[in-house]
């Protein structure tokens, strides 16, 4: 029966990849994993390196499977390029194909009716799907009754220690134990050190058979790939960086990915390459799906050079011939390093790749960190909050009562669901009443994992060794060996070097300043439950115009200019001299802009008649410094400060969303007499100055204020937003 199945296989493998010769046939760890599915319906866990051919395990598995009467294979996936890509090789081998994800939410029912009719032979399912209240309730049941194979794409989601854990995917844990005796299940990936593989195993191991010893098979194979180039390259600066870009992106093999670790300086690298005149696309979390799509297809027919992309793009991009990776910024991991240069060079002999890191990068690390899992009393406030409701409440009005950004709310909620604590219904979250512990020990262990990771790259950066050896020892690669081909072993393949002309322009474009800030238009949700009757949209009277921010701090042009001025410990001072000339750039500019009040148009307002500061507890010399130099150089009065009412300063305003900062700021200033009499006496627009926007909610309150005392117009400009 082996002998036929392997044949049976083999036949299946050539329509996936398409072989008119008959000359494909699997490896040996991926038939190893297809015997142990469908032959013994075992449990396996599949750790190769990208490009290895998972896929094609799990897609000849299905087949096979499906032949024998089985059940539809359900795939849980985070990735929809991924999903797209599976999809479309699933039809080669004549294998039905279907997804359910957030980008395609009109057709689940149509899809449901097809799992349920036996239609479909392969369901594509996002992890976030897998809590949804409706489909775990009434669709996951049947899929776990009838499923003839469990998939776990990009497994080392599963566990806390992988660099890419993922909350929804801990309930895969509750399927599992719900499924059938004797369902074979596979999880595979690429990117799993030995932690990181034992956990996934253990995981995949519950309901395991007596026979097989409860635990699965585990196949993991050497992660060199011989077609990358590793190198790193210090350039001086983000300038030097973009300048180097422009002089030898069109000497880079093919068609290929620029990593950045901000959407900022995506859409930053993006501008400067077109305008050097490379066809590039920018995909990134805010990337609408249909531009992502056409993105995507315009890299696999090669009509642009590169996509610039943050890791929104990570891990489901499958391009077999992508000719090169530069990542201009160093991810925090060199897990996740290896994860995406991983896309390079699948179906070519040679892929350049290369690291351009930048001094913004450890910044960048630090507020992606500083996103972990709460502390203790936050948690703590939140089941608080849950248990004394009588109804499920919703995430909006969560956010209100506790002290948290909702995507970081969320993502607690997530972990506290799968361990028992809370649970999600129809209408939002309520709480168990089952006993919760905080592990503190396990939480600070990652903390110090995540801390290990960062010194781990800075030492890839800096390693005198071979490049590619040293990221396999990070993923515990028995097998690791100097590779013969990083710039390390083989010598550096492109100079440091940039041209005058691209680094003027790289400069010229990093010290452009200025980036529109758009006003708050509604109040956040449940604000009248926390005693701040504010709700709706906020009349139009009551709004501030659109502003302007000298830079984001996530930008590498102004951003890093900017950075130090707000980083922790910074004593407070006068705003430095260049920033007063570049904001003076952007008022010149939004002046005469569209809509700005010497362009003539229709409707602009009219010229500020004067500058209000925002009161600052802690940058109050950077903020009056910067409206007096406006005002000055603006020949127009300063009006004075908004102020803190008295006994309202608190001695710290939250930052973390948007309901607890206006709860915080409502009511905490006043117009003070003398700036409401200006205003009286000089009706017009007025220029509101503070140092920084992150929520928006100071400025949104300060103008509703000062509207109220006369204003016809607030016009905000600050130094910097978070954005």
């Amino acid at each position: 029966m082996s002998e036929n199945l392997r044949t049976a296989a083999d036949a299946v493998l050539r329509r996936l990849v398409g072989d008119p010769t008959g000359s494909a046939r699997l490896r040996e760890d991926q038939w190893r994993a297809i015997e142990a599915l469908v032959a013994q319906r075992r449990r396996a866990l599949v750790v190769q390196r990208t490009g290895w051919g998972k896929s094609a395990v799990y897609f000849v598995a299905t087949a096979l499977l499906r032949e024998r009467g089985s059940g539809p294979t359900v795939i849980v996936s985070p990735l929809l390029a991924l999903m797209r890509n599976q999809i479309e090789a699933a039809e080669r081998a004549g294998i039905r194909a279907r997804t359910i994800n957030s980008a395609n939410t009109e057709e689940w029912d149509t899809v449901q009716a097809e799992v349920a009719a036996g239609a479909v032979d392969v369901l594509l399912v996002s992890p976030e799907r897998l809590n949804n209240p409706d489909f775990r309730d009434d669709v996951l049941p049947k899929l776990a009754a009838t499923t003839g194979l469990l998939v776990v794409d990009e497994a080392h989601c599963i566990s806390d220690w992988g660099h890419d854990f993922r909350p929804d995917y801990r309930r895969l844990r509750t399927m599992l134990a719900e499924l059938p005796p004797g369902t074979p299940v596979l999880a595979t990936t690429a990117t799993a050190n030995a932690r990181v593989t034992a956990d996934v195993a253990e995981q995949l191991g519950t309901g395991g058979r007596p026979d097989q010893d409860g635990g699965a098979l585990v196949l993991r194979g050497p992660l060199d790939r011989e077609s990358l180039a590793l190198a790193v390259l210090r350039l001086p600066d983000a300038a030097h960086r973009l300048a180097w870009l422009a002089d030898h992106l069109e000497a880079l093999p093919g068609s290929g990915i620029i990593y950045t670790l901000t959407v900022a300086a995506a859409e930053e690298v993006t501008a400067f390459l077109r305008q050097r005149g490379y066809a590039v696309a920018s995909y990134s979390g805010k990337t609408e799906d249909a531009d992502r799509r056409t993105a995507e297809a315009d890299l696999l027919a090669n009509r642009v050079k590169a996509l610039v992309a943050t890791s929104a793009l990570g891990m489901g991009f499958d391009k077999p011939d992508l000719g090169f990776v530069v990542h201009v910024g160093s991810p925090s991991s060199p897990i996740a390093y290896y994860q995406q240069v991983g896309r390079a060079g699948r179906g070519v002999d040679h892929a350049e790749v290369l690291l351009l890191p930048g001094r913004e990068d450890e910044a960048i690390w630090r507020y992606f960190a500083s996103l972990a899992f709460p502390g203790e009393e936050q948690v703590r406030r939140t089941l608080e909050v849950l248990a004394e409701a009588d109804r499920p409440v919703s995430l909006p009005a969560l956010e209100a009562r506790v002290d948290l950004r909702r995507s970081r709310l969320e993502t607690m909620l997530k972990v506290l669901d799968v361990d028992g604590a809370v649970r999600r219904v129809r209408g939002g979250w309520t709480a168990t009443g089952e006993p919760w512990v905080y592990d503190a020990e396990r939480y600070a262990w990652v903390a110090r994992q995540r801390e290990a990771e960062q010194q781990a790259m800075r030492d890839y950066a800096a390693t005198t060794g071979c490049r590619m050896e040293y990221l396999r020892r990070q993923l515990d690669d028995e097998a690791a060996e100097p590779c013969g081909r990083c710039d390390n072993c083989a010598g550096a393949r492109f100079p440091e070097g940039v041209s005058a002309d691209a680094l003027d322009a790289a400069r010229a474009a990093l010290g452009r300043p200025g980036v529109q800030l758009e006003p708050r238009r509604m109040w956040p949700t449940g604000m009248p439950a926390v005693g701040v009757d504010l709700k709706g949209r906020i009349p139009v009277g009551e709004q501030a115009l659109s502003g302007r921010a000298l830079g984001r701090l996530s930008d590498i042009g102004w951003g890093n200019r900017l950075r130090p001025m707000f980083a922790e410990g910074t004593p407070d001072g006068p705003v430095p001299g260049d920033a007063v000339d570049a904001v003076v750039r952007v008022l010149a500019d939004w002046a005469k802009g569209p809509g700005g009040w010497a362009s003539g148009d229709p409707g602009a307002p009219a010229r500020p008649v004067g500058v209000v500061t925002v009161d600052s507890r802690s940058r109050p010399q950077l903020i009056e410094s910067l409206g007096a130099r406006i005002a000055e150089i603006g020949r127009m009065p300063l009006l004075g400060r908004l102020c803190y009412a008295e006994g309202q300063a608190p001695e710290r305003i939250p930052r973390s969303n948007s309901a607890q900062r206006l709860r915080a700021l409502h009511g905490a200033f006043t117009v003070p007499p003398e700036v409401a009499a200006e205003l009286a006496r000089n009706p017009g627009p007025v220029l509101l100055v503070d140092d920084f926007a992150d929520t928006g909610w100071t400025l949104a309150v300060a103008a509703r204020l000062l509207l109220r005392s006369g204003a016809q117009a607030v016009l905000p400009l600050v130094l910097a937003m978070q954005g």
